[in-house]
């Protein structure tokens, strides 16, 4: 029991902590909201540019059809934007409430997960950022034209269009997180590795399901979603597979 911290407190000073805890998440959150919502313009300056591209230069615009849609969306952007800010400062303070309570090889085994989700997370959301919507746009644009004699044209609301790269952006950087997810099914022995490797046929079926409802109904972006999901999932087997022979040696070396 030594290499458990020695900071273990009644019920009411757990409850006091977390609410201590809370307190500076929230607050780091409201600060980056603030600073966010202050370069609000430029922020969604960086979102839309995956559209001015595919647009080209000088062409193109977004409308919005409601008087206050305009504001509400610079407050969508400072939220959206915030929360990326605040991260580091709230993973810190679930850090700082979880690890007192951990074994000192819980904190070991738990740290690398909590490094990785951001990691993972940032590189989903670029690939959707620099690949996959510069490609879908494009793609959709192409709609553009005389169509029977009439002239269509597009007009993206600019509403609209937040919510599409928002939905990108998260679908993406949430799916990334698979690796992790599977890693920490297999630490707390809920799955085997040789399970996950029988189950790859199924894992290859449910990527392309998770493509078809987290991306639009093309089948460029759902491609675009699956293929790195199964490429994950191999990289899990691997991951497993190393985490397995390391904790196979230190059992070894306890036992000697």
């Amino acid at each position: 029991m030594k290499d458990v911290d020695d900071s273990r407190a009644p019920l009411m000073d757990h409850l006091i902590e977390l609410r201590r805890r809370l307190i500076w998440s929230f607050a780091a959150l409201l600060v980056a909201f603030g600073v966010s919502f202050y370069f609000a313009n430029e922020i969604f300056s960086f979102l839309v540019q995956p559209l001015v591209d595919a647009f080209g230069p000088g062409q193109g615009k977004l409308v919005y059809t409601k008087l206050y849609e305009a504001f509400f969306v610079e407050v969508r952007v400072a939220f959206f934007a915030a929360f990326f800010l605040a991260f580091p400062v709230i993973a810190n303070q679930i850090w700082a409430f979880v690890a007192p309570g951990l074994y000192s090889k819980e904190k070991r085994a738990f740290l690398p997960f909590l490094i990785a989700t951001p990691v993972l997370f940032l590189m989903g959301g670029a690939l959707a950022y620099y690949v996959v919507m510069p490609t879908a746009f494009e793609f959709f644009l192409g709609y553009q034209g005389n169509l029977g004699g009439i002239e269509q044209e597009a007009l993206p609301s600019i509403g609209e269009y937040l919510s599409l790269v928002m939905h990108f952006i998260l679908a993406f950087g949430i799916a990334f997180l698979l690796p992790v997810l599977l890693m920490l099914l297999e630490r707390a022995g809920i799955v085997t590795r040789d399970q996950l490797k029988r189950g790859r046929r199924y894992a290859i079926l449910v990527a392309f399901v998770i493509a078809a409802v987290a991306t639009p109904p093309d089948v460029l972006s759902q491609f675009m979603l699956a293929i790195p999901l199964i490429c994950l999932y191999e990289l899990s087997l691997v991951a497993i597979w190393f985490t397995e022979r390391r904790r196979a040696r230190e059992k070894g070396t306890e036992l000697l």
